[in-house]
């Protein structure tokens, strides 16, 4: 059966000048504890009517209306089954209601006694959906119920009949016992004024208000150490906004965090997973007092705490360093007493997987700080915002050098269409006027024929030239060059591109040349004709800015490169010099100093990129000096030592003596023998 009577609603038609009031749950859990606590201490064999909304509010009770029980055999418990709750009469009577009773929005609490009686009526005001919606989950506490709570004995028994009554519509099998309460607690006026003991109201109302206060308190602490991170986590967050730099964020990381988790140090470095040892890079001191760690380095391989966030990528907190059990600290014995370490917490800084550095926090008081599950999950909050600050400076970073390539591409591409409208049009236009004047000109001399045959002649080898460069620095860049190293002796390879520079500029004053090149030297593993080219190149280049008046050296020695033995070799000159912010600039393809369109000098302004690669290609390195304007300068390039060059010092292969210019062109400069 279903029932849709109110026992609140009948209680104050019966009695209209009641009025009701507005209760929370935690109050009438407070007001029904202290009922139940006054039948317990009382003693007295009172009438006990309590009414649960649901079968899971009643067991949270039940082992308390058994002890109600043993003093009293007139109790009465009501609820909506849901699991195993049922009708019956064990150590008191249990009723339960059909779910759409009334009484499952519904809170009572009857007790009648000889000498004091008590109700709490109570129902349940239901929210409506916008309520429902603005307060948070799990909000049990804030129900509310709105009814009447009373000492008034006439209000009690009225609320008392109205219960028993409803009890013999689901129970008539207990009219007997229902007859009896009835004659006993509702018709037995007392002879005297009720007297009620004060006490056990007081005690549950002051544990009711104290355990509010320490949930108050609890949530106090919680809302200020959210609050706190929250603040932490903010502050770090406008660092990275404010900055791309690294070096300025973590700085701001190491002092905001030391200050909000009042910890003697914290320390900050970048690591790899991979890494020995790291250097302690960013600090942050609770006082002066305290060591300082910063600029030491630490040893990575040895040190079991940091192998295992490595393999765990977890935080590793250890609340007293001289008790600890889980790590075997010796190897760290040393690092412990330097920092005065006692409380240490290791929290990595993780992205995607990828160990990008470690922040660690120290205490250092006579007595162990237990790390708390907040300050680990705060510190872990932090690192994660620095591991996305890592990787966002990475990506500006790798951003700034890909727009810097495209502004040497675009370079690249201006200076192409200089080049190639100045070095291939004027040739071009040369070549066009000296055969259209041959052409249409039958009767000029044979003087005359023969400079506009010369002209065109010359400005075919220039445009052949260009072409040559381009595709030689096209084969190299490309990686398409076969290499064919062999020990040769730097002298020979020497010699062979004076010759060719003779012979380029045999109509052309040169400044004095000299090779200071010892034949004691070892030989070197490179490719001949590729070498001859790179000296070639440089020599052409020295003696193209040089004064006829000036002079160019060669020289070479041995020298350790990345600890490795290499011949370095030398052609400097005392002609224009280079600007100190241009020594790299030099070695880019098309650079021209002077412009493409007004230098002084003719040339592609490729022959030092193909001076690079092919250094590059045999294993070695290439760089300029200069002291500035009109103050000379030194190419240098390094060669590997043959291997066995210690057994073939001055035995060289014998390199070709001539390239003839038909030979068909394989990327290779041709050579010159030495007359």
């Amino acid at each position: 059966m279903s029932i849709s009577t109110s026992i609140l609603e009948e209680l104050l038609q019966s009695l209209p000048h009641l009025r009701p009031q507005l209760y929370f749950k935690s109050s009438l859990t407070a007001l029904s504890h202290a009922m139940e606590d006054q039948v317990l201490a009382v003693g007295e064999q009172p009438l006990v009517i309590a009414s649960f909304q649901r079968e899971r509010f009643y067991r949270q009770e039940a082992h308390r209306y058994l002890r109600i029980s043993e003093l009293t055999s007139q109790v009465y418990v009501l609820a909506a089954p849901e699991t195993s709750f049922m009708n019956g009469s064990d150590h008191y009577e249990t009723i339960a209601f059909e779910p759409g009773d009334q009484l499952s929005q519904e809170w009572h609490l009857v007790v009648l006694g000889k000498q004091y009686a008590t109700c709490l009526i109570c129902r349940e005001r239901l929210k409506t959906a916008k309520e429902t919606e603005s307060e948070p989950m799990g909000m049990d506490q804030t129900r509310r119920f709105e009814g009447i709570w009373t000492f008034d004995r006439q209000v009690s028994c009225r609320a008392a009949e109205l219960l028993l009554d409803r009890i013999l519509l689901y129970r008539p099998d207990l009219a007997d016992k229902i007859e009896q309460a009835k004659a006993e607690f509702l018709t037995t006026i007392p002879s005297q004024k009720q007297e009620i003991d004060p006490d056990p109201f007081a005690q549950r109302l002051v544990t009711h208000l104290q355990a509010g206060q320490y949930k108050l308190l609890k949530a106090y602490r919680s809302i200020a150490a959210k609050e706190r991170k929250e603040r932490l986590v903010n502050s770090i967050t406008a660092a990275i906004r404010r900055s791309l730099n690294p070096e300025e964020i973590f700085k701001v990381a190491v002092q905001e965090l030391g200050q909000a988790m009042q910890v003697c140090r914290c320390i900050l470095y970048r690591c790899k997973a991979t890494d020995s040892s790291t250097t302690i890079t960013y600090e942050s001191r609770k006082s002066s007092a305290i060591a300082s760690l910063q600029g030491q380095s630490w040893s990575l391989q040895n040190n079991p705490l940091f192998q295992s966030v490595v393999q765990s990528q977890e935080p590793i907190a250890i609340s007293n360093t001289d008790t600890e059990k889980r790590f075997d600290l010796t190897a760290l014995k040393g690092v412990i007493e330097q920092g005065q370490i006692r409380s240490w917490l290791m929290v990595p800084v993780v992205y995607q997987g990828r160990l990008l550095g470690m922040v660690e926090l120290h205490h250092c008081q006579a007595t162990a700080h237990p790390w708390s599950d907040d300050e680990i999950g705060m510190v872990d909050a932090i690192a994660t915002q620095l591991g996305v600050a890592v990787i966002q400076a990475e990506a500006y970073a790798n951003l700034e050098d890909l727009n810097q390539q495209l502004e040497a591409l675009e370079r690249t591409r201006s200076n192409l269409i200089a080049i190639t409208g100045h070095e291939l049009r004027t040739p071009l236009s040369t070549i066009q006027v000296c055969l259209e004047s041959l052409a249409s000109e039958p009767d000029m001399s044979p003087e005359l024929r023969q400079v506009m045959l010369s002209t065109a002649l010359a400005d075919a080898e220039r445009m052949r030239t260009l072409i040559r460069d381009f595709l030689t620095l096209s084969r190299l860049e490309s990686g398409r060059v076969e290499w064919h190293v062999e020990p040769l002796s730097l002298d020979e390879c020497v010699e062979l591109a004076l010759s060719s520079l003779q012979a380029r500029r045999s109509d052309t004053p040169l400044p004095q040349v000299t090779s200071q090149v010892s034949l004691d030297l070892p030989l070197v593993e490179a490719d001949g004709e590729w070498l001859v080219e790179v000296l070639s190149r440089l020599l052409d280049n020295a003696c193209k800015f040089t004064e006829p008046q000036g002079r160019v050296t060669i020289d070479a020695n041995l020298t350790n490169l990345n600890s490795s033995r290499m011949m370095e070799v030398t052609i400097a000159d005392t002609g224009r010099g280079i600007e100190p912010n241009r020594l790299e600039t030099v070695f880019d393809r098309f650079y021209q100093e002077e412009g493409a369109l007004r230098r002084t000098t003719g040339g592609t302004g490729l022959g030092l990129a193909i001076c690079r690669q092919i250094v590059v290609g045999l294993g070695g390195q290439i760089w300029a000096e200069s002291d500035g304007r009109d103050r000379g300068s030194q190419f240098h390039f390094t060669l590997p030592i043959a291997r066995s060059s210690s057994d073939t010092v001055g035995v060289a292969p014998r390199l070709p003596s001539r390239i003839s210019d038909d030979t068909p062109y394989n990327g290779r400069a041709p050579l010159k023998s030495k007359k």
